[in-house]
């Protein structure tokens, strides 16, 4: 069934998608299991780091009023009362022309304000006693690392949204977070159409292709930190699909489809979205690919259906699925990152729309370049696997050459705050 479709820009399109954001619930995982997770509220510091003050490094706690006039002409000698490792608490207090042996980590002994790393002290044995011999001045605070600060207590560490890696780790350890409070993943239900579908064990006969989008979808769904489910392939028969679609959505918190919202004789998806009662929010993007990319609303819950062509599919879910996970997941950061760039190859083809091209991005001595990589065609595959990048050119501009600053988005960043990174080009944006 024809229909007659207005394009819309892509700021705009993202903005109706993100007015259906939702927050995820919180559970409480294992600290081993949270690698990848979002944390699903403030962690706050519940003492001070370090607790105490203490020594940074190996040498010897002294007194700095001590070391008053010492030189390599006048070097100065302390008694070295006790030696203390880190763990260790000594309840001696340092008295005048004596010194502690500490090692990195240990609790600053009483009297004493200052460290003397063991490189700049000389160790003498006299009479069955330990000395040192310092042949420089120090002050008080020297070397000593104080309490509290690096982080006092209230402080918040780390903000709700944060992804969980190996750094993130180490602060929930330090303060106790055996279970971490994280966001339950969002399960997002994928369905692929198109009876030319082949199976990934099946033969290639002739007017077939394989299932490729079904699995790439999956993988980028769980990069956004998500959970996918794949119900597997609609058939073209509409009250099948219907009954299909209308299953799934009552499982899931959002739904994708892939290919079927074109306009052909065997595109149901439209029609679907009609006989659900489901709200749609675009049909038309002007953007190459995925210029039919089409979202709809029911009962809160999204339905994604992005093109067949494999390189349209992965820009509509990177463009307008990921920031609704992100957000889903508490991210502050929900958008593709931007950077501005440079073109390192002419890209003459005319852009009436909004043309996105898989490239290869470089950072080197301080300056960002960004390659075309492979044939800038929807239905491309190969291209996908060696990009790392997307350059967007604006509509209406008669193609780049070598040389041109243009927009880069980062595949595979934790984002951006904003749809572009100046939120003031929004007004037209990509014309």
């Amino acid at each position: 069934m024809f229909e007659h479709r207005t394009a819309i820009l892509v700021s705009e399109a993202v903005k109706r998608v993100m007015e259906f954001t939702k927050e995820g619930n919180s559970e409480y995982i294992h600290i081993e299991k949270s690698e990848g997770r979002y944390l699903s509220e403030n962690i706050y510091a519940d003492h001070n780091i370090p607790a105490f003050d203490k020594s940074p490094l190996d040498g010897f706690a002294i007194r700095s009023e001590d070391t008053i006039g010492a030189s390599s002409s006048n070097p100065l000698r302390l008694e070295v009362i006790e030696t203390i490792g880190a763990g260790g608490v000594t309840e001696e207090t340092v008295k005048s022309g004596q010194a502690i042996r500490v090692m990195t980590g240990t609790m600053m002994p009483k009297g004493t304000n200052a460290i003397a790393m063991f490189e700049l002290t000389k160790e003498v044995k006299e009479d069955g006693k330990s000395f040192i011999e310092l042949k420089r001045s120090f002050q008080p605070g020297d070397f000593v690392s104080f309490e509290g600060e690096e982080t006092k207590e209230g402080d918040v560490l780390l903000k709700a949204g944060t992804r969980i890696h190996a750094g993130v780790i180490a602060v929930l350890a330090t303060f106790g977070y055996k279970e971490v409070p994280v966001v339950k993943k969002p399960v997002i239900g994928i369905y692929a159409t198109g009876t030319e579908l082949l199976e990934l064990d099946d033969e290639l006969v002739p007017g077939k292709i394989r299932n490729s989008n079904a699995y790439m979808i999956q993988s980028q769904i769980r990069q956004a930190g998500a959970e996918p489910i794949y119900f597997g392939q609609l058939v073209d028969d509409f009250d099948q699909c219907y009954e299909a679609v209308k299953q799934a959505l009552e499982k899931v918190d959002a739904l994708i489809t892939t290919g079927g919202v074109s306009v052909g004789d065997f595109d149901y998806l439209p029609e679907i979205y009609e006989k659900l009662g489901a709200k749609v929010l675009f049909n038309k993007i002007a953007m190459r690919p995925g210029s039919v990319t089409t979202v709809a609303e029911k009962d809160g819950k999204l339905l994604f259906g992005l093109s067949g062509n494999p390189s349209a599919c992965f820009v509509g879910f990177e463009l307008f699925t990921r920031p609704w996970i992100k957000s889903y997941l508490h991210s502050p950061t929900p958008f593709v990152e931007w950077v501005e760039g440079t073109l390192t190859h002419d890209f003459p083809k005319a852009n009436p729309f909004t043309r996105f091209i898989r490239s290869k991005v470089n950072f080197e001595g301080g300056r960002i370049t960004a390659s075309p990589v492979g044939l800038d065609k929807s239905m491309v595959v190969s291209s996908l696997a060696h990009s790392d990048a997307l350059v967007a050119l604006p509509g209406g501009t008669r193609g780049y050459k070598e040389g041109d600053k243009v927009d880069i988005l980062l595949l595979n960043r934790e984002g951006s705050e904003k749809i572009l990174k100046d939120p003031t080009k929004l007004k037209d944006e990509w014309k």
